[in-house]
């Protein structure tokens, strides 16, 4: 009987984490990384059982990001330059959007061809941008939050359309706190730019 429950469980624990994690990354905590690990850990699981196989990757990798986004941040914590946000110029983000698109339906088509994935350009899409924004945030680049906000409102369809409906809640907070952390970073790189 509680075997039936395990899921749901699983589920509203990663929730919960992943959203300390976001909110931690907000106020630029390195904690966040760890909280993130562990969220990812269990949305591995989740993922896989649902047949969102990108998403299942995507959860490999952002283990793999977290401890590479806590040794960069801590290095710039030791350097006593812990606001270092930086910026891309709009070129750049017109070249790896077009990367996104492209491998994420390359991706999909993939998927579609060769396994039983739900929605697969969707999910290579939002998994190749996530990909993409993970590795901005540990960077610390400002403009991470448009492409979050982006990924998270197409995720929202595709947790809903999978019946994660925590997952899919977890991801309409997140648009919210996407527009607070977007603000307290510009407010954080605007301080930057003028010492």
């Amino acid at each position: 009987m509680i075997f039936d429950f395990l899921p749901i469980i699983f589920e509203a624990l990663a929730v919960l984490l992943a959203i300390t994690y976001l909110l931690l990354a907000v106020r630029q905590d390195i904690r966040c990384w760890f909280a993130g690990i562990l969220s990812s850990l269990i949305y591995l699981y989740l993922m896989f059982s649902v047949n969102l196989y990108m998403e299942s990757v995507l959860q490999i990798f952002y283990v793999g990001m977290g401890f590479y986004g806590w040794f960069k941040w801590n290095k710039s914590q030791q350097m006593s330059n812990n606001s270092n946000i930086v910026t891309w110029r709009p070129a750049k983000h017109l070249v790896v959007v077009f990367f996104i698109v492209l491998t994420g339906l390359i991706s999909g088509n993939l998927l579609r061809e060769y396994t039983d994935a739900v929605l697969p350009n969707a999910d290579s899409i939002t998994t190749i941008g996530a990909l993409v924004a993970t590795y901005m945030v540990a960077k610390k680049v400002l403009e991470n939050w448009f492409y979050w906000f982006v990924i998270d409102a197409i995720s929202v369809m595709l947790f809903i359309e999978r019946e994660l409906y925590l997952t899919a809640l977890l991801f309409l907070i997140y648009l919210i706190i996407i527009i607070f952390g977007y603000r307290t970073w510009l407010k954080d790189y605007e301080l930057q730019s003028k010492v």
